[in-house]
C-alpha cells in the first residue's frame, strides 16, 4: 500500500489549526494561540502557509486601535481535511482486516496485600504494529 499524504496538512502543527476551525466559525489570533499552543511567530508562519495553499482564509479587521486576526477554513481545506482522515481510516481498516486475533482487554490496576488497588499491571507492546 503507498501512502500519499498532503505535506501541508501532514505538519502536526498546521494540522492542529485546520482541526481547530474544523466547527466552522472563525477563530481569533488569540483564541487560536491558546487552543494550539503556539508560539506567536509559529502561529503566524504555519498559519501563512495553510493560507497560501487556500486551506484557511486569514482576516484582519480592526477594533478601535487594533488590528485583529480571524482565521476560518475554507470549502479546500475542509475537503482536503477530509481526504487525510479518509487515508488514515483506509489504513486503519487495512490494518484491522489483517489482524487474526481480536483486541486483548486491557488488565485491571494490580491490587496489594489489603485488597487496595496498587501498581498497574503492564499492558501488552503492540509496537510492532506499526513496524
Amino acid at each position: 500500500m503507498k501512502f500519499e499524504f498532503d505535506d501541508i496538512i501532514c505538519a502536526p502543527r498546521r494540522l492542529g489549526i485546520l482541526a481547530t476551525l474544523v466547527p466552522g466559525e472563525s477563530v481569533s489570533f488569540t483564541e487560536m494561540k491558546a487552543m494550539t499552543s503556539l508560539s506567536d511567530g509559529n502561529l503566524h508562519v504555519q498559519s501563512r502557509k495553510l493560507a497560501n495553499a487556500g486551506y484557511i482564509d486569514i482576516r484582519k479587521t480592526k477594533k478601535g486601535k487594533r488590528s485583529v486576526t480571524h482565521f476560518s477554513i475554507t470549502e479546500l481545506g475542509r475537503e482536503r481535511l477530509r481526504e487525510h482522515v479518509a487515508r488514515l481510516q483506509k489504513i486503519l481498516d487495512a490494518d484491522a482486516g489483517t489482524r487474526k486475533t481480536a483486541a486483548k482487554p486491557m488488565s485491571r490496576p494490580a491490587k496489594n496485600a489489603k485488597g487496595h488497588p496498587g501498581k498497574r499491571l503492564a499492558l501488552p507492546d503492540d509496537s510492532a504494529v506499526w513496524a
